[in-house]
C-alpha cells in the first residue's frame, strides 16, 4: 500500500517499563528497526549506566542513534532531529518500518511536532560585541539595526528590549536568516511522518521496584567501574553526559562525597524522581495510546496489540 506519508511507529514511556524489550518483539513482527531516542544511549562508552540494550538484547534488530557521540561531545536536540529524520527515509526507503523508542521527551517532540531550533545557533562573541554597542551607541542605535536586517520582529520588540534585539541580531548575522523567517519557515512545515503513538506504563509501585532491581543489576555489572574509567579517559565531571543519571551519582562517591550505599540510594532516588517527570511530560500528548503493562500476560503480548495497533492504523 503507498503511503503519502511515512508511517512512523513510536514508542514512549517511562524508563524500566520494558519499551526496548518490546519494541524488538514489534520490530521482529513489522520488519522494524529501532531508532533510539534516549539522550545518554548516545553515547560510546556509557553503556551500563544508561541501559543500553546489548547485541543479544537487540535480537538482531538495528539500532540507530545509539553510539554516535564520544562523552566530551556537544549532542543537541537539533542533531538527533538531523541524523533520525535521515535514518528513517533510509529505513523506509529499504522497504522497512522505522520505530521510534525512548524516554526523552524532546527527542520524541522533534520528529512528531514542527519545532523551532533558533535556539542551537550561538556566538558569544557576537553578543558580547553587540551588548558594547548597545552600552556605548544607545539601544535605539541597537533596534535600528535589527531593523535593517530583520523588520519584521524589530516591529515587535520595544527599542528597551536589548536581550531579544541582541538574540535576534545574532540569529541574524550568524545564519543570514531573519529570526521571523524561521518561524515562517516553521509554521509552513508540516512533518513527514504519520506518527502512531503508543505509550507503555504501570503502577507506580511495580515501576519503582523495576527501576530500585535495574539499578542493583547495574552495580553487580560494573557501574563504579566504568564511570571511574570515563574518568580516567579524560571526561570531565562537568560534560552534559558525565551529568546524567547513574553517572553523577557515582562520581560523588568516587570523590568521597558520600558512601557507595548512599551512592545507590540516591540513584534509586534520582532515576524514581525521573521516571515521574517522564510520565508528567508525555501524558501531555493526547495523540499516545496508553497501554497498562500490567494488563498483559507478557511482553510478547503487549508486542502483539502493538502490532495489530500498527496494522490496524496503517492499513496493512
Amino acid at each position: 500500500m503507498i503511503h503519502t506519508k511515512i508511517p512512523l511507529l513510536v514508542i514512549v514511556g517511562p524508563t524500566a517499563v520494558g519499551k526496548t524489550d518490546t519494541a524488538v518483539l514489534v520490530a521482529q513482527q513489522i520488519d522494524g528497526e529501532i531508532i533510539s531516542a534516549d539522550s545518554m544511549q548516545i553515547y560510546r562508552g556509557m553503556d551500563i549506566g544508561t541501559a543500553k540494550p546489548s547485541e543479544e538484547e537487540r535480537g538482531g534488530i538495528k539500532h540507530h542513534l545509539i553510539d554516535v557521540a564520544d562523552p566530551g561531545e556537544e549532542f543537541s536536540v537539533a542533531d538527533f532531529q538531523r541524523i533520525a529524520r535521515k535514518d528513517i527515509e533510509d529505513i523506509y526507503r529499504r522497504g522497512r518500518f522505522p520505530i521510534v523508542v525512548g524516554g526523552t521527551g524532546l527527542y520524541i517532540n522533534s520528529l512528531v511536532y514542527n519545532m523551532d531550533f533558533t535556539e542551537t545557533i550561538s556566538n558569544p562573541e557576537l553578543r558580547e560585541n553587540l551588548t558594547t554597542i548597545a552600552l556605548e551607541r544607545g539601544n535605539e542605535y541597537l533596534h535600528e539595526m535589527l531593523k535593517r536586517a530583520d523588520p519584521e520582529t524589530a516591529a515587535k520588540l520595544h527599542p528597551n528590549d536589548r536581550r531579544r534585539i541582541i538574540r535576534a541580531l545574532e540569529v541574524y548575522q550568524c545564519s543570514g536568516m531573519p529570526m521571523s523567517q524561521y518561524h515562517k519557515n516553521v509554521e509552513m512545515q508540516t512533518i513527514p511522518y504519520d506518527p502512531l503513538m503508543i505509550g507503555l506504563r504501570m503502577n507506580r509501585k511495580e515501576l519503582y521496584d523495576r527501576i530500585e532491581k535495574r539499578v542493583d543489576r547495574m552495580m553487580e555489572s560494573g557501574l563504579v567501574k566504568e564511570v571511574q574509567g570515563l574518568l580516567d579517559r579524560g571526561c570531565s565531571k562537568d560534560t552534559v553526559s558525565m551529568q546524567g543519571l547513574g553517572y553523577k551519582e557515582i562520581i560523588g562517591y568516587l570523590e568521597g562525597e558520600y558512601s557507595l550505599e548512599t551512592a545507590v540510594e540516591i540513584l534509586k532516588r534520582d532515576t524514581r524522581r525521573f521516571a515521574k517527570r517522564q510520565f508528567t511530560w508525555f501524558r501531555r500528548d493526547d495523540r499516545i495510546i496508553w497501554m497498562d503493562v500490567e494488563n498483559y500476560s507478557s511482553k510478547k503480548e503487549i508486542a502483539d496489540k502493538i502490532v495489530d495497533y500498527f496494522k490496524s492504523n496503517f492499513k496493512f
